[in-house]
């Protein structure tokens, strides 16, 4: 029995390159595979004629790389983030560029939606430290002000809460703590954290908060007072008093959170971990000039 080949086969088997084509006419195999032999001419036509222009290829080439930037940020980025992410490759590229290449090959970026107000719990026997800050969060150098908070987990095994304290110019995360209960301590563990990041020399920085009982008690204003931080907190119930970390929370649930399914507190924890690390290292901030946190404090090193 006689298998019908197409072309492709043809192509491959009586090439000018190709030992067949060496021991056997194209006109034997083409009636030996039941195809015509000016389709295979017409086939080795069109294929020598499809030669990509320098356009074309510098498209290819471009949806290659959009394509591995966006999947090396786990599909978050849009194309802001990915422009300056080829940029600093070395591609010379626009944004419009970028958007539209995304367009047609199915890529965008991940955008979180406005965060939502959250319930401060209060203890009304507590005293409360003044607002220091008075919504100016970023005062133009590092370990000005502090800002920090906890947000609410959950996973397979039960709930969790997160609170970290990023640097108000870099947005750096310098410290976070994981805990199953809500509490001073894990705030004290975050606290600890940060202060060794930076080496101690936090004197004078001022920690902003929002009026939460885990940052009102004792052992939280006792840690302050021992790396000598200067407590701040905006008005209850007042997101824009604290709306960075609201806005950095809704940032991780977006991206890291929302995104997947933890069975374990271990998974969420090593994911919390995991996630923070891309953060500082790798992930572009838009109000540092599209650097990482890291990158950018070390321009600023640099820079001194």
């Amino acid at each position: 029995m006689v298998k019908y080949a197409g072309p492709d086969e043809i192509a491959r088997t009586a090439g000018t390159a190709s030992p067949e084509r060496m021991r056997f006419s194209v006109l034997r195999m083409a009636r030996l595979l039941v195809v015509s032999s000016s389709g295979y001419y017409a086939y080795v036509k069109r294929a020598v004629a499809t030669v990509l222009t320098p356009r074309q290829q510098r498209r290819a080439d471009l949806e290659v790389k959009i394509t591995q930037a966006h999947k090396d940020s786990s599909g978050t980025y849009g194309s802001p983030r990915i422009t300056a992410e080829l940029r600093g490759r070395g591609e010379v590229v626009t944004e419009k560029t970028v958007a539209k290449i995304m367009a047609s090959i199915g890529l965008e970026g991940i955008s979180p939606r406005s965060f939502k107000v959250k319930t401060t719990v209060v203890d009304p026997t507590a005293s409360f430290p003044p607002d220091l800050v008075d919504r100016l969060f970023d005062q133009g150098r590092l370990d000005a002000v502090w800002l920090t908070d906890v947000t609410y987990l959950t996973c397979g095994a039960g709930e969790m809460f997160l609170c970290a304290i990023r640097d108000g110019h870099s947005r750096k995360v310098l410290g976070y703590s994981v805990a199953e209960h809500i509490g001073a301590e894990m705030v004290t563990a975050a606290i600890d954290a940060a202060v060794a990041d930076r080496g101690g020399r936090c004197r004078g920085t001022i920690p902003h908060s929002d009026r939460g009982g885990e940052y009102t008690a004792r052992l939280t204003a006792t840690a302050c007072f021992r790396y000598g931080l200067r407590r701040s907190m905006g008005a209850t119930g007042m997101c824009w008093d604290n709306s960075p970390a609201e806005s950095f929370w809704s940032t991780f649930k977006h991206e890291e959170y929302y995104r997947h399914v933890y069975a374990t507190k271990t998974e969420l924890v090593a994911a919390v971990d995991k996630w923070i690390g891309f953060y500082n290292r790798l992930r572009r901030h838009s109000a540092i000039g599209m650097l990482s946190p890291d990158t950018y404090e070390q321009s600023l090193r640099l820079a001194a």
